[in-house]
């Protein structure tokens, strides 16, 4: 199997890194690159390349605005500087997400994901549709990843019991864990089906199903009792949003 890859990089040394470390691959050929997203739509649709190492953030369109306009399926790569697009990357499918900068082992390994997802025999839904699904207003997150060590692991957001700002990162508990995403706290939150989340304070966001108690702490705010153990107290305007709640 020999594949075709587009490089879509707008930082000269990234895309030196990506030619040459697609170079030592025999399997692959790099057949052009776009420092732009505009260009990098041009190219997709007339290359047609199996394969593309596609930044998230490009002059002109944003990785995810090139995908929602390119005219046919192909198998993605992200690379990025910024963890906080992990949650965009991994809802599209992406076989990978390469966070900057890189070198040639994890390289390495993202080629082999490459190599198993292009000659698996699963379907999946066109990448435009997933592009489409994942700005639909009403489509909230169902899962996101984070890295561990050297690794990615998935988050079933379903299972966490409370989202915690700390400074730049937001801490996730879940089930006696904690997963650090580099993003502020407010962008997750726009994210989370309303139904199941509340922000209970200005730092912390919580999974109504994980509640086991709220009791009066003064005359204003409610001290929550969670599963894991934990107690917040919430803010005023929390402890509204709560109230609200009770019928």
């Amino acid at each position: 199997m020999r594949i075709r890859a587009l490089i879509v990089e707008d930082e000269p040394l990234s895309r030196r890194t990506l030619r040459e470390f697609i170079a030592d691959a025999a399997w692959v050929e790099c057949v052009g690159e776009a420092a732009d997203g505009r260009t990098a739509v041009e190219l997709l649709n007339s290359l047609k390349p199996e394969l593309v190492f596609l930044d998230v953030h490009l002059p002109e369109f944003s990785g995810l605005e090139v995908l929602e306009r390119v005219q046919f399926d192909p198998a993605v790569v992200f690379t990025t500087a910024y963890d906080q697009y992990a949650i965009d990357a991994f809802q599209l499918g992406a076989i990978d997400y390469l966070l900057k900068p890189f070198g040639a082992k994890r390289f390495r390994e993202t080629l082999k994901r490459v190599r198993e997802r292009l000659q698996s025999t699963a379907k999946e839904p066109p990448l435009r549709e997933r592009t489409r699904a994942l700005f639909k207003e009403g489509v909230w997150l169902k899962r996101l990843f984070a890295r561990k060590s050297n690794q990615i692991v998935p988050i079933i957001i379903d299972n966490v019991t409370r989202f915690e700002a700390c400074d730049d990162y937001v801490a996730v508990h879940i089930e006696g864990e904690i997963h650090l995403l580099l993003l502020p706290l407010s962008d997750l939150e726009g994210r989370l089906n309303p139904q199941k989340f509340i922000r209970a304070h200005r730092s912390h966001i919580i999974n109504l199903d994980h509640i086991t108690l709220m009791r009066q702490y003064d005359d204003r705010r409610l001290l929550i009792s969670l599963r894991d153990g934990t107690e917040i107290l919430a803010s005023r305007s929390g402890s509204q949003r709560l109230n609200g709640l009770i019928l």
